[in-house]
């Protein structure tokens, strides 16, 4: 990405490092909540026009593949250890 981001280009790179930060700290209901904002945000941004198409395609592009990522990413999936 350039070095003049807008403001809400900004924002979605906010979220995405708290997402990043918090997969990498294995926060998998934060890492989900933060998946959730970015849903909405970015819905809202593109819905608004206030992203610019180059910004756009680079966000849903990123959203998909987190949506990927995070499918089935959840505390509440994972068994104990000590019953097998």
């Amino acid at each position: 990405m350039g070095l003049f981001k807008s403001r809400y280009a900004k924002e979605l790179d906010a979220i995405i490092s708290r997402i990043e930060m918090n997969m990498a700290n294995n926060y998998k209901d934060n890492a989900q909540a933060d998946l959730k904002e970015l849903e909405e945000a970015f819905e809202s941004y593109s819905k608004e026009g206030l992203l610019k198409e180059k910004d756009a395609s680079f966000y849903e592009g990123r959203l998909t593949a987190y949506r990927e990522k995070l499918k089935g990413y959840s505390h509440k999936d994972q068994k104990p250890y000590w019953t097998k």
